[in-house]
């Protein structure tokens, strides 16, 4: 006798539907597979990929209003981090995406997304920040074109070059590009007319240094931020490299956290020695005067070997130490102690050499060509020369 569905069950039914098997369905329901579909059907609970707490990538993509291709997931799952999941439907496997994980993602890249395309509550609830975010990159979308450059902006551009009087912030006004897609089409066309250099002179005020900050933290894009600030974006990102060492907004959020801008800036090195203070290169100079100064008392160390004129053939000699035994030289040496020949694994030839070594000189130079050569292969970086 047919068994009715019951309130729990209906409830049951719409929980799990979407997010458990259809066989865990029928097992904790006691019920024929054709039964559940049935019930299914008639509850009109749509597709089973649809009610799920998981959507596809290119559910994803759609929702986001961008095209699905294989940068994208390569840039997004592997350079990025997002997670997929190994979701089981019937007999097909699919590579699915939490929506939890999604948000908390999206909100760790939030400059890196555009949602200007991308339709409210299309993935369900949305988090609070997503409308701000919606808003800025429709915004930004009206400001900036993003089509292909035509034949008539390019003459355009040649023409605001030539008259030598116009920066990146002017043209980004008059082409209705952003600063970086300008200067990446003076490249791509080979132009060598460049725009007049902003003043540098004018030094950052302490307000508009913490606004820089408080802006990166709200998810400001660098056109935005230039907007409130009034300078050129290649100004901002070399101030947000000089303090943080990289240009990623997204990373330079997360290392801000819950401070203001200049907290936790990035320790610099001697490499980066154009973005040192003045108080930094001093120190760095006085740190190099001693470096400077050792070095120099080793040389003169190294000058009384030659004396040692048995040196290459003993035991007893370092190279940066100087005779072991502490003679003052060959000529008086009662220590001396010559060294052993080596066999070489490779070669199979002897060698006479300081130190224990498993294969000569020429072999160790043969055996870190052929690793380059190695490395080269497997990296796809053409033939090692």
């Amino acid at each position: 006798m047919r068994r009715k569905w019951t309130d729990d069950d209906v409830n049951s039914l719409c929980e799990m539907w979407g997010n458990s098997s259809v066989e865990r369905i029928c097992t904790k329901l006691e019920r024929s597979k054709s039964s559940v579909i049935q019930k299914v059907n008639r509850l009109k609970l749509g597709a089973f990929l649809d009610n799920s707490i998981y959507i596809t990538k290119h559910q994803l993509f759609v929702a986001l209003g961008i095209n699905s291709d294989s940068y994208k997931n390569v840039s997004w799952l592997k350079n990025r981090g997002l997670k997929t999941h190994k979701v089981k439907r019937g007999k097909q496997t699919f590579n699915m995406i939490l929506i939890d994980e999604f948000w908390k993602w999206a909100y760790e890249n939030m400059n890196f997304l555009d949602f200007s395309s991308f339709q409210r509550n299309s993935l369900g609830k949305e988090p609070k920040w997503v409308d701000e975010k919606r808003r800025k990159d429709i915004k930004k979308s009206y400001q900036f074109k993003r089509t292909p450059w035509s034949e008539f902006e390019d003459k355009e551009l040649m023409r605001l070059l030539s008259k030598y009087k116009y920066s990146y912030k002017e043209l980004s006004l008059k082409l209705k590009r952003t600063e970086g897609a300008i200067q990446r089409r003076i490249c791509d066309l080979g132009i060598k007319e460049r725009p007049v250099k902003a003043d540098n002179h004018i030094k950052w005020t302490e307000s508009e240094y913490m606004m820089l900050g408080e802006m990166i933290k709200n998810g400001y894009s660098y056109e935005l931020i230039s907007e409130k600030i009034s300078k050129s974006v290649k100004a901002i990102r070399g101030r947000v490299y000089n303090t943080y060492l990289t240009e990623r907004l997204d990373k330079v959020r997360a290392i801000i956290g819950d401070g203001n801008s200049g907290d936790n800036a990035a320790s610099k090195q001697l490499k980066h020695k154009n973005l040192l203070s003045a108080e930094e290169k001093s120190e760095v100079k006085e740190l190099m005067s001693r470096f400077i100064a050792c070095l120099s008392a080793d040389l003169d160390e190294i000058k009384k070997f030659n004396v040692y004129f048995q040196k290459d053939m003993c035991q007893n000699w370092d190279k940066y130490r100087g005779c072991k035994a502490k003679e003052n030289g060959c000529d008086e040496c009662i220590s001396f102690v010559r060294l052993k020949p080596q066999f070489c694994k490779r070669c199979g030839k002897d060698f006479i050499e300081h130190g224990e070594h498993l294969y000569c000189q020429n072999c160790r130079e043969a055996r870190l060509k052929q690793a380059q050569r190695k490395y080269a292969i497997l990296n796809q970086k053409g033939e090692y020369r």
